[in-house]
């Protein structure tokens, strides 16, 4: 791997190596200690971050590397005064690896190839793959298998998080269902679904569509929801948003259909009341916090493995 963009650049042995060298970082955080030692990380926001940040900021720390937190706002490229291309040259002569949160992936594809070091996606409007390996990471854990589940998605489907969902069920053999309005505005984009399905018939995933949200969670292994409210969605839709998904709140009546054993995953910040209901992201089922938690592991699985350390 030189960079990573996308999931659906990974081969699956990719995947699952990132997943293991988590788990090993994870047992014996001593061992990699001083692994990325004088090393720089530079990582370029233009979208707000909690988890993101601090679980890369804090895997540096713990690695004894060093990560600059660069605001894009403040920058040249922000202000539209530099294209990416320049940034890409300029950076790759000060740093060893840089990691961007910005909305245009268009603009991340322009940074990694123009960069002569690593470049990780921490999202963009395409894709949030370092969140989908900390939970495929927490899935591991807890179910000790990656493939043949059945993990359903329910809400908001036009977004990043779903995308990559897509592109990592594909990738492991699992059976990924979609339960969100008919409504295009809510439904992955055409491009994602393709590309998906591609990738399904290629390593065996299932990828589908359907507006039940019940139908969906019958017999769920994991039941995964996000925000309906994501950074891309002005205050202005709050109202209607809330009426067109009211129907597919995760709560008690939908895990009555999954699995006695299901699991509840959500890549937070989370609304109480909106797409979950406080029962379930606060009751026994939950693995949101675990979910947090792995982020840390699995950037220091991505930062090593990029670095070749």
């Amino acid at each position: 791997m030189k960079h990573l963009i996308s999931i659906a650049d990974m081969t699956p042995k990719e995947f699952r190596y990132l997943i293991d060298k988590a788990i090993e970082i994870k047992a014996r955080p001593k061992t990699y200690a001083q692994k990325l030692y004088e090393k720089t990380l530079l990582m370029m926001f233009e979208a707000p971050s909690l988890r993101t940040r601090v679980s890369f900021e804090v895997a540096m720390t713990q690695l004894h590397g060093h990560a600059i937190n660069y605001y894009m706002e403040h920058s040249p490229w922000g202000l539209g005064k530099e294209s990416m291309e320049d940034v890409a040259k300029t950076i790759s002569q000060y740093c060893d690896i840089a990691a961007a949160r910005i909305y245009s992936h268009q603009e991340l594809k322009k940074l990694s190839r123009e960069s002569s070091i690593p470049v990780i996606n921490m999202m963009t409007n395409n894709g949030h793959p370092s969140q989908i390996l900390g939970d495929f990471l927490t899935i591991k854990e807890k179910l000790n298998k990656l493939e043949n589940l059945k993990i359903v998605y329910l809400g908001d489907a036009k977004n990043n998080v779903t995308y990559s969902l897509m592109r990592a069920c594909a990738l492991t053999k699992n059976n990924f269902i979609i339960a969100c309005p008919a409504n295009k505005e809510y439904r992955p984009e055409k491009y994602v679904i393709d590309e998906t399905k591609k990738l399904s018939k290629k390593y065996k995933g299932e990828i589908s569509i359907t507006s039940n949200p019940l139908k969906a969670a019958k017999d769920a292994d994991i039941i995964y929801t996000d925000s309906w409210m994501s950074y891309r969605i002005p205050k202005s839709q709050k109202q209607k948003r809330l009426k067109d998904l009211k129907n597919f709140q995760v709560n008690k009546k939908l895990f009555s259909v999954a699995k006695k054993s299901a699991l509840f995953m959500h890549c937070l910040p989370a609304t109480r009341g909106n797409e979950v209901s406080k029962e379930i992201i606060d009751g026994k089922m939950s693995i949101v916090f675990p979910q947090a938690q792995n982020r840390l592991h699995i950037q220091k699985a991505i930062l090593l493995t990029l670095l070749g350390r």
